[in-house]
């Protein structure tokens, strides 16, 4: 068994602050053991049309600006804060990677080259920056498929086989929602996964926005590698991802079960180990 790739989701959760966007990630490192610190990155005049951007945030308590797009520019960095967040990640020993919501935000991240960049399931239908990830950038592509039917998701799988991708790419099980209730996760949608695309693309992964750490132990049981969980220092901030994020000791023990569940994933190699040799000669009904 493989050992399980924790994302700490981070995505818009530091508020806006650069500072605390440094301080999530060496808490995701230093604290945590997560192996990767992830961000998103929006253009927001591209990716929202014009009543969009000029509405009021649909939940007012949670909208860092007047209108919905003032409340996404404010959360925004731009690529050379992104560059230097990566290099921080490099510095300390965590892996940077972004989710990219729009071509040009696509082509931003993909010019500081990082391992893998992930489309969000919001965009996984969108067939131009898609195109331009296979033809121009060399790393991984992941994909979430919340909100995605089994035909959809199999037009995908589809596309990056024609563009002799398909070997670089992560297919996330998710359920869109925050948070998720448990009966809406649909764990065994992994197991179809699987079977439907596991021969063709690189690995199979889950992206979690439901409470508490235990249905990620299981989803990396049934085979998901890449195991990604929002991520924040407070659960009660403002911003709407915020409820359905783990908080630092969440993250903490979420890391190492599933470094104790990989141990565990085996077989006896032997009908007596060790281990239970000494019980055996002690404790074992003799005839």
């Amino acid at each position: 068994m493989k050992e399980a790739v924790v994302i700490a989701e981070i995505g818009c959760n530091h508020k806006g602050d650069f500072d605390i966007a440094v301080e999530l990630i060496k808490t995701a490192k230093e604290f945590c053991h997560a192996d990767v610190a992830k961000f998103q990155k929006r253009n927001n005049r591209e990716l929202l049309t014009e009543a969009q951007y000029n509405a009021p945030h649909p939940n007012p308590m949670h909208s860092y600006g007047e209108t919905y797009g003032a409340h996404r520019e404010f959360l925004e960095f731009d690529v050379d804060q992104h560059a230097k967040l990566k290099k921080i990640c490099e510095e300390i020993g965590i892996e940077y990677s972004t989710s990219v919501w729009d071509l040009t935000s696509a082509k931003e991240i993909a010019s500081i080259n990082p391992r893998f960049l992930k489309i969000p399931s919001a965009c996984n239908n969108h067939y131009e920056m898609l195109e331009w990830l296979c033809k121009n950038y060399k790393g991984e592509i992941h994909v979430s498929t919340g909100m995605t039917t089994k035909q959809e998701a199999a037009d995908l799988v589809a596309f990056f086989k024609k563009h002799g991708r398909n070997k670089d790419v992560v297919m996330y099980q998710c359920t869109s929602g925050y948070p998720v209730p448990f009966e809406d996760i649909c764990l065994l949608d992994i197991n179809t996964m699987k079977d439907s695309f596991g021969k063709d693309v690189k690995e199979i992964g889950f992206s979690g926005h439901h409470l508490g750490i235990s249905v990620d132990i299981a989803a990396y049981t049934l085979g998901a590698v890449y195991i990604e969980r929002h991520f924040t220092l407070d659960r009660t901030w403002k911003g709407t991802d915020h409820s359905a994020s783990l908080e630092p000791d969440g993250m903490r023990r979420l890391c190492r079960d599933l470094k104790a569940v990989n141990k565990a994933l085996r077989h006896k190699e032997k009908d007596i180990l060790d281990i239970e040799a000494v019980q055996r000669e002690k404790l074992k009904f003799r005839k």
